[in-house]
C-alpha cells in the first residue's frame, strides 16, 4: 500500500521515518512545556501549576500535549481557535498577536497496491499519517462580533450532579451513604464509594469526583512508582479541574499540588497526563448533552 496527503506525505521507509520524527517532535514539545513548568515551580511560582490544571478544565477535548502548550504560551486563555474559525464567527485576530502553537493531525489516504480488482466506487481510506504545528488564538487576541456566552453554573452544580451519579453507576461502582466515615467526606474502597450524608450538592459533587478519581487511578497501570500523597494530590487535582469546568469556586489549587513534583520530572509528566485523561473522561460524560456554540477548537 502507499500513502498520499496534501501535506507532502511519504511512502515506504521514508514515511515511517517521518512518522517517527513527528512522534519525537511531539514528545519534545511536551518535555519542553514540562521543563518550563518545573522552572516555574522551582522559582516558587506554584500558580503555574494551577494555570495548567485550569487549562485542562477549559480545554478537556484537547490532547495532553496541546493543553500543556496552551497553558505555557497563554495561561489565561479561555477559548481558542484558528484564524479561519474565528473569521467564520465574525471575529478577527488583532494585529501583532502571536499564535499559540499546537499539534494538528495530518490525514492522508491509503491505496491498496495488490492485484485484486478494485471497484470504481471504492474510495481511499483516510489515515492518520502524522502531526504538524498549527497556530490558534485566544478570544482575547481577537475582536469583532460578540459570541453567545455558554451557560455557567456559578457555584451550583445543577444537572451535572445527577449526570455524575449516573456516570458512576455506569462504571459499575456501588455508591452509598454512611455517617461512620466521618470526619472523612468520602471514601473509595475499590468498586465502592461511600459518601458522608448531609453535604451540600456542590460539596457532594466535588467529593464524589475526588473518590471517583481514586477509583479510576487505582485501575490505571503506572510506569512510575507513586506514593499515597501523589495519588491523593492527583485525585484532588481532578476534582479541581472538573469543579472549575462546571463553574464551582475551587480555590487557587496551588498549595498542595507541588506534591506532584518533588524534583521528579518523569513523575510530574505522568501525573499531569493521568490527571488530564481522567478529568477529560469525567467531563465528557457530564457534558455529553451540552453542545456549546463554540467547541473551543479550531
Amino acid at each position: 500500500m502507499k500513502f498520499s496527503s496534501n501535506n507532502n506525505g511519504n511512502s515506504g521507509s521514508g514515511g515511517q521515518k517521518e512518522i517517527r520524527r513527528q512522534q519525537t517532535t511531539t514528545q519534545q514539545i511536551i518535555a519542553e512545556n514540562v521543563k518550563h513548568l518545573i522552572e516555574q515551580l522551582e522559582q516558587g511560582k506554584s500558580e503555574a501549576l494551577t494555570a495548567y490544571l485550569t487549562a485542562m478544565a477549559r480545554f478537556h477535548n484537547y490532547s495532553f500535549g496541546n493543553i500543556l502548550s496552551i497553558a505555557h504560551h497563554r495561561p489565561d486563555a479561555t477559548r481558542v481557535a484558528g484564524i479561519r474559525t474565528w473569521n467564520e464567527f465574525g471575529r478577527f485576530v488583532k494585529k501583532g498577536q502571536k499564535g499559540i502553537p499546537i499539534l494538528a493531525p495530518m490525514i492522508g489516504t491509503r491505496h491498496q497496491c495488490d492485484e485484486q480488482p478494485v471497484e470504481q466506487s471504492d474510495k481511499p481510506k483516510p489515515l492518520l499519517i502524522g502531526f504538524r504545528v498549527v497556530y490558534v488564538f485566544d478570544i482575547a487576541q481577537t475582536e469583532g462580533k460578540e459570541l453567545p456566552e455558554p451557560a455557567t453554573v456559578s457555584g451550583e452544580v445543577g444537572t451535572h450532579h445527577d449526570r455524575l451519579f449516573e456516570f458512576v453507576q455506569q462504571q459499575g461502582i456501588e455508591l452509598e451513604y454512611n455517617e461512620r466515615i466521618a470526619p472523612a467526606q468520602g471514601v473509595s474502597y475499590g468498586g465502592k464509594i461511600v459518601l458522608l450524608p448531609g453535604q451540600t450538592k456542590a460539596e457532594e459533587f466535588s467529593t464524589l469526583v475526588h473518590e471517583l478519581a481514586h477509583e479510576m487511578l487505582h485501575k490505571a497501570e503506572r510506569r512510575t512508582l507513586t506514593t499515597k500523597t501523589v495519588r491523593e494530590t492527583e485525585a484532588e487535582s481532578i476534582a479541581f479541574i472538573v469543579g472549575r469546568a462546571v463553574g464551582l469556586n475551587t480555590g487557587s489549587a496551588s498549595a498542595d499540588y507541588i506534591s506532584l513534583y518533588h524534583g521528579n520530572a518523569e513523575l510530574l509528566t505522568e501525573s499531569l497526563a493521568v490527571i488530564q485523561q481522567a478529568s477529560a473522561t469525567i467531563l465528557d460524560a457530564i457534558f455529553a448533552e451540552d453542545a456549546e456554540p463554540l467547541a473551543q477548537a479550531s
